[in-house]
C-alpha cells in the first residue's frame, strides 16, 4: 500500500512538473515573439519615413518673380540674376534644405503664374496688405518695411503733393506706389498713367511726359545711386511703412511659407539676414 501511495505521489510531481515547465516554455516565448513584431513594424515605420523624406527632398519648388525691382531682384553687369530676395530665397533653402527653381517673369505675370498653379510662390518686394489677403494672396511673415514715394526729374521744383496739381504721375501696375497715389489723386487733382515695369515708369519721367512717379523709397534710392538716373527724391513725399512678405496663391503651399517663416527666424538668428542687406543697401 505504501509502494502504491508513493508511486502516485512520483506520478503527481512528474505531471506537475512537466505542466510547469510547459508553461515557463509558453511564457517566455510570447515576449520574445510580441518583441520580434515591434522590431519589425519600427522597421517598416522607420523606411516609410525614409521614403517619404526621400520623396520631399526631390521636389523643386517654382519660385516667380519680378525682372527688374533693384535692389531686390534685378541682372549686375555679369549678367547675374541678384538681389536681396534672390539672396534671402537661397539663404532660406539652404537653411531649410528644400530645391527650387527661381523664374523671373515680371511682377504682373508672376501673379498669373502662382494663380494659374504654374509657380508654388512668389517673392518680388510684395507689400503686405489687406486688399491682396482678401484677394487670395497668403502672405509670409514680413521680412523688410518699406515705403513708397514720389519721384521726380532731377531738375523739377516739385517738393510737395500740392505741386503736382494739373500733373500726370506715373505707377507700376499693381503695386503699393499705384494704391499710394491713386489714394492721393483727387485730393490734389492730379491724374495717373499706369506702366508695366519700373524701367519703362522712370523713363516717363526723365522725358518730361509725367511730373513723377512713385516707387519703393529703398529701390528707388539704388536705382538713382547706380543707373546715373536723372531724378530725385523729394523729403516729405513718403507713405508710411509696410512690410515685404513672400506669398502663396493656394493652401496646399502651406509646407513652403512655413519653410520660408522658419528660414527667415533662423537667418536673422545667424545674422545672415543683416549680412544680405548690409551688402545691398549700405
Amino acid at each position: 500500500m505504501k509502494k502504491l501511495l508513493a508511486l502516485a505521489l512520483v506520478g503527481t510531481m512528474t505531471v506537475a512538473m512537466l505542466t510547469a515547465c510547459g508553461s515557463k516554455e509558453e511564457t517566455t516565448e510570447a515576449p520574445a515573439a510580441t518583441e520580434e513584431a515591434a522590431t519589425e513594424e519600427a522597421a517598416t515605420e522607420e523606411a516609410a519615413a525614409e521614403e517619404t523624406a526621400e520623396a520631399g527632398s526631390d521636389k523643386t519648388w517654382v519660385i516667380a518673380t519680378d525682372t527688374v525691382f533693384k535692389p531686390f531682384e534685378y541682372t549686375n553687369e555679369n549678367n547675374e540674376f541678384v538681389g536681396i530676395d534672390v539672396d534671402i530665397l537661397a539663404a532660406i533653402a539652404e537653411d531649410q534644405g528644400f530645391k527650387y527653381e527661381l523664374q523671373s517673369i515680371g511682377w504682373d505675370a508672376s501673379i498669373a503664374a502662382c494663380q494659374a498653379g504654374q509657380a508654388d510662390g512668389m517673392i518680388a518686394g510684395a507689400s503686405i496688405k489687406q486688399e491682396r489677403i482678401d484677394s487670395g494672396w497668403i502672405f509670409s511673415d514680413g521680412y523688410y518695411d518699406a515705403t513708397q514715394t514720389f519721384v521726380v526729374g532731377a531738375d523739377s521744383d516739385i517738393s510737395s503733393f500740392e505741386d503736382l496739381n494739373g500733373k500726370n504721375v506715373a505707377v507700376k501696375n499693381g503695386t503699393q506706389g499705384q494704391a499710394f497715389a491713386e489714394s492721393l489723386a483727387e485730393q490734389y487733382g492730379f491724374t495717373v498713367t499706369i506702366f508695366e515695369d519700373s524701367p519703362t515708369m522712370y523713363q516717363e519721367v526723365i522725358l518730361g511726359n509725367s511730373a513723377a512717379c512713385v516707387e519703393d523709397t529703398p529701390i528707388m534710392a539704388a536705382s538713382i545711386k547706380e543707373g546715373g538716373l536723372a531724378l530725385k527724391i523729394p523729403e516729405g513725399m513718403e507713405s508710411e511703412a509696410a512690410p515685404y512678405g513672400f506669398a502663396i496663391f493656394d493652401e496646399s503651399k502651406q509646407e513652403l511659407l512655413d519653410m520660408f517663416n522658419a528660414g527667415l527666424a533662423n537667418i536673422k538668428a545667424n545674422g545672415k539676414y543683416q549680412e544680405i542687406f548690409d551688402k545691398y543697401l549700405k
